[in-house]
């Protein structure tokens, strides 16, 4: 379990951006986190991964405390994080990319185990440089793989995976998330605003302004946020057009 304790992140301005964030995500469930754009949700993400370190505040995994971990130490401790945008190597394979993750030479029944996950041909795709040529949601679904295939990750934080890709691989990610809910004994935090990421969560955490405003069982927190302020906006930060709020 990660459990996060009166977390502040002040910007060097001075200006808040998490203010007191107390916060339990549970082993072996699926927690989403959303709320209005500017609220703070993908800087929370950044404080568990360890890109940042906050203020004040204490973060534990399991017990121990990792607040002054770095993002290297918090991987070897089991934290593992997909970035908004997955970075792209060009010369590097899929296969290469999946073995430094790993930290291993994998076999290639395990390669394609873990492709398979995230709905990957490994024939089509093991040999493919991770560049350009890939698309947003292959990308996404690669860089999944590579969270997946270290043995020690006990949390997986995904900040706004369905950002930049299509509807058919946006289905897809969908599918990979409920596979890896169902058949991996892992955590998964994801960072959306996504309704249907929303109805597959075990629990859902609403931050804005820089605070939990609710958390709870899926089925007590989505109702409310769908159904709040129908008459203008709705509480995931998006008016009733489907634009930014």
């Amino acid at each position: 379990m990660l459990e996060l304790k009166k977390v502040c992140w002040n910007l060097p301005s001075g200006d808040s951006i998490l203010n007191n964030i107390d916060l339990k995500i549970p082993s072996g469930k699926m927690t989403v986190v959303t709320g209005p754009n500017g609220g703070g949700k993908t800087s929370l993400a950044k404080i568990i991964a360890g890109l940042e370190t906050p203020s004040d505040g204490s973060i534990f995994l399991d017990g121990e405390d990792i607040t002054k971990w770095d993002i290297t130490t918090r991987a070897k401790g089991g934290i593992g994080y997909a970035f908004q945008q997955p970075v792209r190597f060009k010369g590097l394979r899929v296969r290469d990319l999946l073995n430094l993750a790993a930290e291993r030479t994998l076999e290639e029944r395990e390669i394609c185990n873990v492709l398979g996950q995230v709905g990957l041909c490994a024939n089509d795709y093991v040999d493919r440089d991770v560049d350009a040529s890939l698309s947003g949601g292959e990308s996404k679904r690669i860089e999944i793989a590579t969270v997946l295939v270290r043995k020690n990750a006990k949390l997986l934080v995904f900040d706004e995976p369905e950002a930049g890709i299509d509807l058919w691989s946006f289905t897809s990610l969908i599918e990979a998330f409920e596979r890896i809910k169902n058949e991996n004994d892992k955590s998964l935090l994801i960072i959306s605003h996504q309704e249907r990421i929303l109805e597959i969560a075990d629990y859902i955490v609403v931050i804005a302004n820089g605070s939990v405003r609710t958390y709870g069982n899926r089925e007590d927190v989505l109702p409310k946020l769908l159904t709040e302020d129908k008459a203008r906006k709705c509480p995931l930060g998006k008016d009733r057009q489907g634009g930014n709020a």
